[in-house]
């Protein structure tokens, strides 16, 4: 699935826990180049990341397994 500028992708998180689990994936995906921001809930499972056009899903689904979670990609929505 490639990405581009302003393109937002949605990932559900498995294995949160806590209210703090959130702070860890969102750590972990602001770490992954071209991504630009990043709101992860605990709520929903999710974490929506909208990206400058280098952040790969794969790589995204990566950086959250590297943090101890699960992550799926679950929707792309493409930028204006």
């Amino acid at each position: 699935m490639a990405v581009a500028a302003g393109d937002t992708v949605r990932l559900r998180i498995t294995g949160m826990t806590c209210a703090s689990c959130p702070f860890a994936v969102r750590t972990a995906l602001r770490r992954v180049p071209g991504v630009k921001t990043v709101d992860v809930s605990y709520e929903r499972a999710e974490a929506v990341v909208v990206t400058t056009g280098k952040a790969d899903p794969a790589a995204l689904v990566r950086a959250v397994e590297a943090a101890g979670f699960g992550a799926r990609p679950v929707a792309l929505r493409r930028g204006s």
